[in-house]
């Protein structure tokens, strides 16, 4: 695990205590401020043939898919739902900033070092396991925000050139940023639940008071992107599942016009147990209950969904022609397991 560079810009107490944690959590850190981990859903591709949603959705393939982020202790952002250990002030990115071709060759050798004992398994197909030493996919994501690494579209360039489709994931903070890549990623995501400003101050706990314009103007972005846009709306019972919450969305939804959206359940893990009940974790049929609602509203139709993932997927598409890889599942397949077989059956463990 490269630590080395990270003890260097933190208090050697806190540095510490930080890394102990994240090497709890099966992190493996790059440099200065990135890091990969494994996901919940390469390990259930290599042993039970189980895809993810966005495998279902996308055509990801789950066991060629790299975690990562770039930023994985910064963020602008204290959300009341994230799952993710960060300790309080870290929102100015470092002084050092690695270098993009680093930091890809580094996460490719330290995802391979995740699945590389799969070999031993006796139920791994062999082929399968081959193709996850050679991934094909990133999710910037993980923990983070990711648009606080200056070079981001350099580093989106790189990943490319490595032939991986990249799939990045914001809060849409930093819309400045997003507006300026030299390249696109295959995908962008933005992160929502809050549904207006006095919601976003409440639950986002965002550090500038003018994030949730920033947000804004990321979601008026959308539409001048050329790759496919996703808003991903997470649920909490106590917060957001009510007719209010879908008239905001249904808002700025209108703004965004993104290709896809995603409603998604809230996990009861990692330091928002502190936070959340696990009561405010909805069950699919609530999920497919508002997801919908809010289709209705906006005019999308419910297109997919995953049981497993408790998350339901609109869009105006009418059939699956966006295929980001060669995943054995569409959108019409059946799911594999009930809402307890996928991430929501493991909530030890962070995916």
């Amino acid at each position: 695990m490269e630590t080395s560079n990270i003890l260097s810009i933190l208090s050697n107490s806190s540095a510490m205590n930080y890394l102990d944690i994240l090497r709890k959590q099966k992190y493996h850190v790059i440099g200065h401020h990135s890091a990969v981990k494994k996901c919940y859903w390469v390990h259930k591709a290599l042993t039970e043939r189980v895809f993810c949603y966005k495998a279902k959705f996308y055509g990801i393939e789950s066991h060629r898919c790299i975690q990562f982020s770039p930023s994985v202790l910064w963020c602008l952002n204290y959300c009341l739902h994230c799952w993710r250990y960060r300790p309080s002030g870290w929102h100015q990115f470092p002084a050092h900033v690695d270098d993009p071709e680093f930091i890809v060759e580094m996460a490719l050798k330290e995802h391979r070092r995740t699945v590389s004992g799969y070999k031993k398994y006796p139920n791994v197909d062999r082929k399968m396991f081959e193709e996850s030493l050679n991934p094909k996919h990133v999710a910037i994501s993980l923990t983070g925000e990711a648009t606080l690494y200056p070079r981001l579209g350099e580093l989106i360039e790189e990943f490319h050139r490595k032939s991986l489709t990249t799939f990045l994931v914001t809060r849409g903070v930093r819309p400045e940023v997003l507006a300026n890549l030299s390249e696109e990623p295959s995908q962008l995501y933005v992160s929502l639940e809050a549904y207006d400003e006095e919601s976003y101050k409440k639950f986002n706990n965002p550090v500038y008071p003018d994030l949730w314009m920033k947000t804004i103007e990321t979601l008026e972005l959308l539409p001048s992107f050329t790759s496919p846009t996703v808003v991903r709306i997470t649920l909490i019972k106590s917060f957001n599942m009510h007719r209010r919450a879908v008239e905001g969305w249904s808002k700025l939804l209108s703004i965004a016009e993104p290709t896809f959206v995603e409603v998604k359940a809230y996990m009861h893990i990692g330091s928002s147990i502190l936070r959340l009940s696990r009561s405010d974790m909805p069950n699919h049929e609530e999920v497919r209950k508002i997801a919908i609602e809010l289709a209705q509203e906006i005019g999308y139709n419910v297109v997919s969904e995953s049981i497993p993932s408790r998350v339901v997927l609109l869009s105006k598409l009418d059939k699956p022609v966006i295929r980001h890889g060669n995943a054995p599942i569409s959108w019409y397949d059946k799911d594999v397991g009930d809402e307890y077989s996928g991430e929501y059956g493991a909530l030890d463990e962070a995916v």
